[in-house]
């Protein structure tokens, strides 16, 4: 029963379908002559409501705006529309044939000799209008003597020419330019169809009309399409009478307030009610008997994913527990030592000790706040690539360089073997995650590395930059090698004894890996040590001739003189901290300034020509510092500006570089960091 269950499930679905979907309602020749049209153009008077009006939105709606998207959709075919802003306009290029069809037009005797008509929704008579405290009559007669105000080239204006010559007609803009010049007194009377006049008053508020009397004239408005274009009108006749009551009065409904026969009162509510509900019941007797059977199928799913989302909350909490711990160790070393440091008893030596020590705890606070904000813009996908020319070369040396110190204060041997050459060092590449990537797994290699050696591979094979740290710790258990790179696989525990951290390194690595388009591989052996691999992709850049420009460099070095900088801070701390890294640079003499906000800084620039750097806050009261850079740019574009910032994301550093920005450094200011930056525009500046 069951497996023949879904068959005949599937069988009521077709029906149900085939029974909802609409019918094509063209033949095959005419849906060929239609998609042959490049455009049917439909003009388009959106001044005439409720029938067609400007919305707030500024799109065109109305009855008939409604009525044509209908048609559009049971012949599938748009449309192009032509919207005029006057009707005088849309009648011009009616007589002139520039269009194919007219959406809203009153029949005349004239206009139905060229002319056929189809979707006349209803009947709207025209009436009269005065103002409230006229007394003129209700019959056109009674307005022979009167001035009346009606739109030019309307239907109503020809009618009533022919019928009424004794009438004494002026023309306006649409029917509100006519009501409004009537409700100021300007003219006596207005006619035109009441279902217009009623929605005029009401939402114009045009308080001083009101309605004397209705004519004899109708407003029967419809689609018209020119005779001769025979295909066109067949096919507007076929759409026209595929369009059902139904419809024709949702669309009404929707417009005109009618009184309506409550649907539970009609006889065709009940037959369907009827029907609907014995085809309901079987439906229902049916998809129980089915359902029982798919909830017991996906019981163990369930059970599955309920399990895999505990686990993963587990994890999840574990791991911000462990932030809790982690940032507590180095606040607990930066406040404790602090404290110490208010011992006046303290030796010279002692007050070194527990200064290094604030310092180290402060990078290691450092560095696990911007693991956590760099692993959360990872996995949401927010990083961008800023790519840029690139000496390989020189990168990796630094690194070797940085991280001498510690592998001496292990004893460990730290060296590489490099087979990249001079020409083919210069690569294009995010040289930022490359660095922060490489930094990572030196950093790993020498932590888990208690003796033996540290070695740096290094070499282009394939297309390939290939980059290799190899060591001799403790390896990797080969349960724990297929979950080593995911941020929220180890316990509290693992990833104390593991890491020494919130485990993220490895995990920070790989997605700035996958970013660039490369990967990262490894083996690794229990206590005999781990390999991994940076493989990207290799960009070289050809290396110009850069002789002469090295000559040039050296001739112009000099002595130590004074230079003047200018630093835009408006905190005390921030500023006294940038000062004094400045003043015990050894290397230069410098005369330093200081602007609260950002205004400061532009006038001091504009009034000092002597400054010749600007190290640029971002955030400050007043004006911030992307508009002071920019307008310190113009006034003095070859000026060097350093944003400096806690703001340090991609994003952060390409808007400052946007603004005008020539370079950025991130607070808290590093001066090992700082000092290579102010040696590119200061060229006196030596080691």
């Amino acid at each position: 029963m069951l497996k023949k269950l879904p068959h005949f499930l599937l069988i009521i679905s077709l029906f149900i379908l085939s029974s909802c979907s609409e019918k094509q309602i063209l033949s095959d020749q005419e849906t060929k002559w239609l998609q042959g049209q490049d455009t049917i153009k439909v003009a388009i008077y959106p001044f005439h409501p409720p029938y067609q009006i400007i919305n707030k939105r500024g799109n065109v709606d109305g009855i008939f705006t409604e009525y044509l998207e209908l048609i559009e959709r049971k012949i599938g075919y748009t449309f192009h529309e032509n919207i005029y802003e006057t009707w005088p306009a849309l009648m011009d290029d009616v007589r002139k044939e520039k269009v194919d069809i007219i959406v809203e037009m009153n029949p005349t005797k004239k206009r139905k000799s060229y002319l056929n008509f189809y979707a006349q929704l209803f009947e709207s008579p025209h009436v009269i209008v005065v103002r409230k405290n006229a007394s003129y009559g209700s019959k056109i007669a009674d307005f022979y003597d009167k001035t009346i105000i009606l739109p030019k080239d309307y239907a109503i204006l020809e009618t009533l020419l022919d019928r009424h010559p004794k009438l004494k007609f002026v023309t306006g803009k649409d029917d509100l330019a006519c009501l409004q010049k009537l409700n100021s007194g300007e003219y006596d009377a207005y006619i035109g169809p009441k279902a217009v006049v009623h929605y005029m008053i009401r939402t114009k508020n045009l308080n001083n009309l009101r309605i004397i009397g209705e004519t004899d004239f109708q407003y029967n408005s419809g689609i018209a399409v020119y005779k001769k274009n025979k295909e066109l009108n067949k096919i507007i006749e076929k759409a026209n009478k595929s369009i059902t009551r139904s419809e024709k009065q949702a669309i009404l409904d929707n417009w005109i307030f009618n009184v309506v026969t409550p649907f539970y009162q009609k006889t065709t509510f009940w037959v369907v009610f009827s029907i609907a509900t014995i085809v309901f019941l079987l439906l229902i007797l049916l998809i129980n008997r089915y359902l029982k059977f798919k909830i017991k199928e996906r019981t163990e799913e369930l059970q599955v994913a309920k399990e895999n989302a505990e686990n993963s909350n587990r994890l999840k909490t574990n791991f911000i527990n462990n932030i809790s711990h982690e940032i507590r160790t180095p606040m607990n070393g930066i406040m404790g030592f602090s404290e110490f440091l208010n011992d006046s008893n303290l030796t010279t030596e002692q007050r070194k000790e527990y200064t290094d020590i604030i310092i180290n705890s402060s990078k290691q606070l450092m560095s696990i706040i911007d693991d956590i904000m760099e692993i959360s813009k990872l996995k949401s996908k927010q990083f961008k690539l800023q790519e840029e020319e690139t000496n390989i070369n020189e990168l990796l040396q630094k690194l070797i360089l940085g991280f001498e110190a510690l592998a001496q204060k292990k004893s460990i041997t730290l060296y590489q073997e490099n087979k990249i050459s001079n020409d083919q060092s210069l690569v294009l590449i995010d040289k930022l995650k490359v660095e922060k990537i490489l930094t990572k797994l030196i950093d790993n290699a020498i932590k888990f590395t208690s003796q033996g050696s540290v070695k740096i591979d290094s070499k282009i094979k394939n297309n390939s930059l290939i980059i290799v740290i190899n060591d001799t710790g403790i390896g990797i258990k080969p349960d724990d090698q297929e979950i080593i790179f995911n941020s929220f696989s180890q316990s509290e525990k693992e990833i104390a004894r593991t890491y020494d951290g919130l485990g993220l390194g490895l995990t920070i690595a790989k997605e700035n890996a996958d970013l660039m388009g490369g990967q990262i591989l490894f083996t690794s052996t229990l206590d005999h040590g781990s390999s991994f691999s940076l493989i990207l992709p290799y960009r070289p850049i050809i290396q110009t001739n850069k002789k002469n420009m090295k000559k040039d460099s050296l001739e112009s070095l000099e002595k130590p003189f004074k230079h003047v900088i200018l630093i835009a801070e408006d905190g005390e701390v921030n500023f006294l901290f940038l000062k004094t890294i400045l003043q015990k640079m050894e290397d230069y003499k410098f005369v330093i300034h200081r602007a609260e906000n950002g205004k400061k800084a532009v006038d001091i620039c504009e009034e000092n020509q002597n400054i010749d750097l600007v190290l640029m806050d971002i955030k400050m009261p007043i004006m911030d510092g992307y508009m002071a850079t920019k307008k310190i740019k113009k006034l003095r574009p070859s000026l060097p500006v350093i944003a400096q910032t806690a703001y340090s994301t991609a994003e952060d550093i390409e808007r400052a570089l946007a603004a005008g920005c020539d370079d950025f450094v991130s607070k808290p200011v590093d001066h090992k960091i700082l000092k290579p930056i102010l040696k590119k525009y200061f060229s006196f500046f030596q080691n």
